[in-house]
């Protein structure tokens, strides 16, 4: 039951793939692609790199989301809808992350319940 509650991590990680395959190095879109494996490990570190790495591309989408449409204004194109879909787009892959704080199964499954 934890797998389905990583779903949105997984697919989070594969679109950042996608997104550094088409416009970054190919090694930065093979390591996010392959990054969910880490999630194997259960370790406290692993979740808070999760975050991190999740919120990185959130950070990175709205990056996109800004020079998308930019581009599209200078050139008189309809924007509204391309910011509404990479809106979107971030918003679930920085809430991708914060699913482990707010899941208690993966803050059992990480050990993030745990006093240091």
């Amino acid at each position: 039951m934890t797998f389905v509650r990583l779903i949105p991590v997984i697919l989070s990680a594969l679109l950042l793939g996608a997104h550094f395959l088409r416009s970054g190095p190919t090694f930065l879109a093979l390591l996010i692609v392959l990054f969910p494996f880490v999630l194997l490990v259960k370790r406290a570190w692993v979740a808070r790199l999760t975050q991190v790495v999740l919120l990185l591309g959130g950070i990175e989408w709205i990056r996109t989301l800004l020079v998308f449409v930019a581009d599209r204004r200078e050139a008189g194109q309809p924007w509204t809808r391309l910011a509404v879909i990479l809106g979107c787009v971030a918003l679930f892959t920085i809430g991708s992350g914060l699913l482990f704080s707010l899941s208690g199964a993966l803050r059992n499954r990480y050990g993030l319940n745990k006093s240091p």
